[in-house]
């Protein structure tokens, strides 16, 4: 019988999350990223000393026209393909992990998360703005969505993250 639960529950989630991509995707505008920006799968939240780090995976992020062009570059056996399904693209040729501090007072903007603990209270919402308690409490509760499978983007600057930014993934 939980096996049958389980299975209907991922079945609700997945059906749940393609709408509420589909239908939100309108309002979607790229991450203006510049040299002080890393983007990066964050992998790990920890407390040094009174201070909060996150270790992360640096990756390349491409969408758009760069993302089909480095697609096009990369990829073998593609079909008729003229870019990337999803019309973005990652590039993870170095999985060593990076450990950045983060700003007492960073910036955290979120597109998609658990709100109230129920599937309706996942829907998208740009650039919301939460408060960095509120993503480590996010990012430890992994039970109705695993915030640590979207990429970030981090602004850096003199070595300490002060801008947190989700990327949404179609």
């Amino acid at each position: 019988m939980r096996k049958k639960s389980a299975l209907i529950m991922t079945v609700m989630m997945v059906v749940l999350l393609t709408f509420i991509t589909s239908a939100s995707a309108v309002g979607y505008e790229p991450v203006q990223v510049s040299q002080e920006t890393v983007t990066a799968y964050i992998s790990k939240l920890e407390h040094k000393e009174g201070q909060l780090f996150i270790q992360s995976d640096d990756i390349q992020w491409y969408e758009g026209e760069a993302a089909n062009k480095i697609f096009l570059e990369r990829e073998q056996d593609i079909g008729d393909l003229d870019g990337p399904p999803d019309g973005y693209y990652i590039i993870n040729d170095n999985e060593e992990l990076t450990t950045y501090k983060v700003s007492d007072n960073v910036e955290v903007l979120m597109q998609i998360y658990d709100r109230d603990g129920t599937y309706e209270g996942m829907d998208i919402n740009w650039n919301e703005p939460i408060s960095l308690d509120k993503f480590q409490t996010l990012f430890s509760n992994t039970e109705m969505m695993d915030i640590s499978q979207f990429p970030y983007h981090l602004t850096i600057q003199d070595g300490v993250i002060v801008r947190i930014v989700q990327q949404f993934i179609p």
